[in-house]
């Protein structure tokens, strides 16, 4: 019998815990209760306080506002809208472009005699680059004028005869039939002689190509060759490339929705003028004119292509060079613009702070045209003269007092 007790005893206990910890979560939720109700009545009995006597509470002290304590007036700079000669231009991104390349290659076959160029070397159209052995190209126009002299003598033969004939045939002293052989034995010569002359033209040609010149002005890359290298005309391998850099050109993208405004000036005979600047955009590297237009916009990416050339003088640009563009589109004179950084943007548009002659300022809705060195043009909104504020912008609402610091 004392197992049994001895479990009964347990459960007690265990059920007398579960009772002592259930009164005291209840006790605590009631006091909980009550000290949150007790706050709540003190607040409520404030706030009816504080309405009770407004008076009191607008002498009691300063009224806190967006521009700082009543009566102080907020520090601001200005900057006054004025007359300006503004630029319409467009950027892009651009490609230095050669205007010719030229990959120099032999006309005939034959080993380098000599070399007459330096890597890097900038050379004129018509300069000898490269010496091929011309020997064997001497031999060959030697035989073709060899040929040629013995036919001009059977020719020359052969006329003389015909002559004869002709004389002996008008006394009736030969057929008809021999003087006409002789005649066709004369051509036949005379068509020969055609063939000779041009195998000399021919062999005198390849002889000049021995020399291989410069097809146009520009500067040289690095040679593919050395003296003793056997070339030949079939080769698909250069034995130098030229490139043409003065002028040289920049190819470069525009979005579509320019196009009304390029077009039209360009094919009126306009020259558009084009600034270049470095990658980071910030050093001017050349100005040119635009040259020429595509004929399609890319529907890929809704942009058409142009092409701007460039004097190069200084041989700053070099072909495949990465480049930022501005293209001018038109002047815009006269236009009634301020800074940039006065102008504040809404949900409902653009606006600036005008500072009135008694030192307050109001917010004036403004609308926007050219963009041009940090400078807005103002179409409508405000008038030459007034005083916009530039800095401090953050701390001012319409009607505050401000104070105007240069």
């Amino acid at each position: 019998m004392s197992a049994p007790t001895s479990t009964h005893r347990k459960s007690r206990k265990l059920l007398l815990l579960i009772i002592i910890f259930l009164l005291a979560g209840g006790g605590y939720y009631y006091w909980q209760r009550s000290t949150t109700q007790e706050s709540a009545d003190k607040a409520a009995a404030g706030r009816a306080s504080a309405t009770a006597t407004p008076a009191q509470g607008a002498r009691g002290g300063t009224r806190g506002g967006r521009n700082g304590p009543a009566g102080v007036a907020t520090p601001v700079s200005v900057v006054p809208a004025m007359k300006k000669a503004l630029t319409v231009s467009v950027s892009g991104l651009g490609t230095v472009t050669a205007f010719n390349t030229v990959t120099v290659r032999s006309r005939v076959d034959g080993p380098i005699q000599k070399i007459l160029f330096t890597e890097g070397q900038k050379v004129k159209e018509g300069d000898l680059l490269v010496q091929i052995d011309p020997r064997s190209f001497e031999v060959a126009l030697q035989q073709a004028l060899g040929t040629q002299a013995q036919n001009a003598a059977l020719l020359a033969n052969a006329k003389r005869d015909l002559q004869r004939y002709q004389t002996l045939f008008k006394q009736d002293s030969i057929a008809r039939q021999q003087v006409d052989t002789q005649q066709s034995l004369v051509r036949q010569y005379e068509g020969q002689a055609q063939n000779y002359k041009a195998a000399v033209d021919d062999a005198r040609l390849s002889l000049t190509y021995t020399k291989v010149r410069a097809p146009i002005s520009g500067r040289l890359g690095l040679r593919t060759v050395d003296v003793g290298n056997l070339v030949s005309a079939g080769s698909t391998d250069g034995i130098v490339t030229i490139t043409q850099v003065q002028p040289i050109a920049v190819v470069f993208s525009i979005p579509e929705s320019w196009l009304p405004d390029v077009a039209g000036p360009l094919y009126k005979g306009e020259k558009l003028k084009v600034i270049l600047r470095d990658r980071d955009n910030k050093v001017q590297l050349a100005e040119g004119e635009l040259a020429s237009m595509d004929n399609a916009v890319d529907t890929t990416t809704g942009t058409v292509r142009l092409k701007a050339t460039f004097a190069n003088e200084d041989e700053t640009l070099f072909p495949n060079q990465f480049v930022n563009t501005e293209l001018k589109v038109r002047e815009v004179s006269d236009a009634l613009v301020v800074m940039s950084d006065a102008i504040q943007n809404s949900s409902r548009g653009p606006y600036v702070y005008v500072v009135k002659k008694d030192n307050t300022v109001e917010t004036r809705q403004i609308e926007l045209g050219v963009v041009d060195s940090g400078y807005t043009q103002i179409i409508k909104g405000l008038t030459e003269g007034e005083q916009v504020v530039s800095e401090g912008v953050d701390r001012l609402r319409n009607g505050a007092k401000v104070e105007i610091v240069k």
